[in-house]
């Protein structure tokens, strides 16, 4: 019964995140018959889930519905907190306010147990704040890349060098108390990362960036999956 339930609330999760939805998809994702498909989706519209479709044309939800706070498994608010918990130490002050207030509203949903298990959750991101720069920067890239916009970096490599260039900023990796820097970089012409550590300064140039299939974060980690593949 529980594997069951299980199961009928991950196909509103999927009939949520998706115009429309096949059975046979559905079956693949979940591991079962497209007739065990078809049965559940006829059983959550008698329980009031306002799904539309039929077999053979897939099914969709109608707009507007939503479903009570989500449930989470131990494990799964475990996963959570410790994930918050590195976001409010490594990454930038508007993020981690962010984190923080999604971390509030987690804990007002949790059973009581569970809301206990996760303060006392012993997975911890402690914060000795030895790039303090390193937030300041964060938060303007971050920004740039949803934004789009090009930024003017004065950058020290790890010899000493000190460069100054105009990126288009792709994306952001963590490497372990590191956050590395993927951009396309004008003056190479060519993908570069950079360490925000080394960041001597990191400003906007007021230029939007198009985004093109060669140069984004898709195409450079496809690029390196090749080079490792070699």
């Amino acid at each position: 019964m529980s594997r069951r339930a299980d199961r009928l609330f991950q196909i509103v999760q999927v009939l949520r995140t998706r115009r429309r939805v096949t059975a046979a998809l559905l079956a693949e994702r979940l591991e079962v018959s497209e007739r065990t498909i078809y049965r559940d989706i006829r059983d959550l519209s008698l329980s009031g889930v306002p799904v539309q479709g039929e077999a053979g044309s897939g099914y969709r939800l109608m707009p507007g519905f939503d479903l009570p706070p989500l449930m989470f498994t131990s494990m799964e608010v475990e996963a959570l907190i410790a994930a918050i918990g590195m976001l409010q130490t490594w990454s930038g002050d508007v993020l981690a306010q962010a984190a923080g207030s999604a971390q509030e509203k987690l804990l007002a949903v949790l059973p009581y147990d569970k809301r206990i298990a996760a303060e006392r959750n012993r997975i911890i991101s402690p914060n000795f704040d030895r790039f303090p720069q390193v937030r300041v920067w964060f938060d303007v890239i971050h920004q740039a890349m949803r934004l789009h916009q090009e930024l003017y970096l004065h950058y020290q490599d790890e010899k000493g060098d000190v460069s100054e260039r105009v990126i288009h900023p792709l994306g952001l990796s963590f490497m372990g108390a590191t956050w590395v820097l993927v951009a396309w970089c004008e003056l190479r012409d060519a993908y570069r990362c950079f360490r925000l550590d080394r960041c001597q300064g990191v400003t906007f140039t007021g230029k939007a960036f198009a985004e093109r299939p060669d140069r984004s974060m898709q195409e450079f980690i496809r690029l390196q999956k090749e080079a490792y593949a070699k």
